[in-house]
């Protein structure tokens, strides 16, 4: 009897985790409609081929490189595993955890996102930590950029922050109850559309432009675990016209590359160089590069890493060759749907419409 009892129990603690896991995978954001950068962290895992140079950071990582356009032309594998408003903490665990898969050859640092170190919105941490598989690199990732009114057993237990969506739920939390679609380019947000640049508020003026020393300690740890891996850090300002990156700041990381022997490379400072053209490489008026404007950055960048120690073209090797062949007609694919659809409406892009 008292086994009898006991099997019953189990079955029943059984069929309750199930019932719960089935809830969590429901409520839990799918991020596959209008914010699909939700979906960014997580598709790299689902990768099957080496890549020689990872780029980490926030937006600006994340929509100004496509690795597609280095395969291409240079043969170079690559991945971005940048997420809206990453923090540079963030950037670290995500080097941690990916050193657990493979070992690159470069690291591309998206400098921008040392102006921040405090998370200013549960929902960008949810968008960075969410997709993170479980390791001590996830763990230590919440632990150092949660919000005040965040807590842990949330991020173990989704349900716990998600149960309220029961009346939020949309057609997309049942599309994609088991499987999401491929949002990205191994980690590239594509733009089609175009929003020629405008004219910003003039940057006003800071008490202290110092980084946060919390900030800059975790570029150190960045740059030591590299250092340790034999890996080559690169730092990375992408050419946005907006929010506005101080002299002061530049003077900053221009210091601690020289200081480190790091190379450091200002993609504003050589917009002419690269060719950008702020009236037609934009898909938001001059704060985020369209897929025109970062295909030109993705040439500039291919002839830099060509001639990095340990970079090498990849072309002549079949297995990897295949794998990004079908990322190639991916890639073109996408482009040519959205090339259509924003020709269709002026180049308007569906987020940004002009106000009538």
């Amino acid at each position: 009897m008292k086994k009898k009892i006991i099997f019953q129990l189990s079955v029943l603690a059984a069929i309750s985790l199930a019932v719960l896991a089935g809830l969590q995978r429901l409520l839990v954001p799918k991020y596959m409609g209008l914010v699909v950068e939700g979906s960014l962290i997580e598709e790299y895992y689902e990768e099957t081929t080496p890549h020689d140079v990872l780029i980490l950071g926030n937006c600006e990582a994340y929509e100004n490189i496509s690795p597609v356009v280095l395969w291409k032309e240079y043969g170079i594998t690559s991945y971005i595993r940048g997420s809206a408003n990453q923090l540079i903490a963030q950037s670290y665990y995500l080097l941690e955890d990916t050193l657990r898969y493979e070992t690159p050859k470069a690291v591309i640092f998206s400098i921008s996102a040392i102006q921040q170190f405090e998370q200013e919105n549960e929902s960008y941490n949810r968008m960075t930590l969410d997709g993170m598989r479980w390791s001590m690199s996830k763990w230590n990732a919440i632990m150092e950029t949660r919000m005040e009114d965040e807590h842990m057993i949330e991020y173990v237990f989704p349900l716990l922050r998600f149960h309220s969506r029961f009346s939020a739920l949309e057609a997309d939390d049942f599309t994609y109850y088991w499987r999401k679609n491929k949002v990205s380019h191994n980690g590239y947000y594509m733009r089609a559309d175009i929003r020629a640049a405008k004219e910003f508020p003039p940057a006003r003026r800071r008490a202290d432009y110092s980084f946060d020393p919390r900030a800059m300690e975790y570029l150190e740890k960045m740059r030591l675990l590299c250092e340790e891996k034999g890996i080559r850090l690169i730092l990375m300002k992408a050419p946005s016209l907006y929010p506005v990156w101080y002299d002061q700041w530049e003077e900053q990381v221009v210091s601690y590359a020289d200081s480190h022997g790091l190379l450091y490379v200002n993609c504003y400072a050589d917009r002419e160089k690269i060719g950008i053209d702020y009236s037609h490489d934009t898909y938001d008026k001059g704060l985020h590069m369209n897929v025109y404007g970062a295909e030109k950055i993705s040439l500039y960048w291919g002839e830099i890493l060509k001639e990095l120690p340990g970079i090498e073209d990849h072309r002549g090797e079949p297995e990897i060759s295949v794998a990004w062949e079908e990322k190639i007609w991916y890639y073109d694919t996408m482009k040519e749907e959205q090339e259509t659809e924003f020709a269709e409406k002026g180049y308007l892009s569906q987020f940004y419409q002009e106000e009538e």
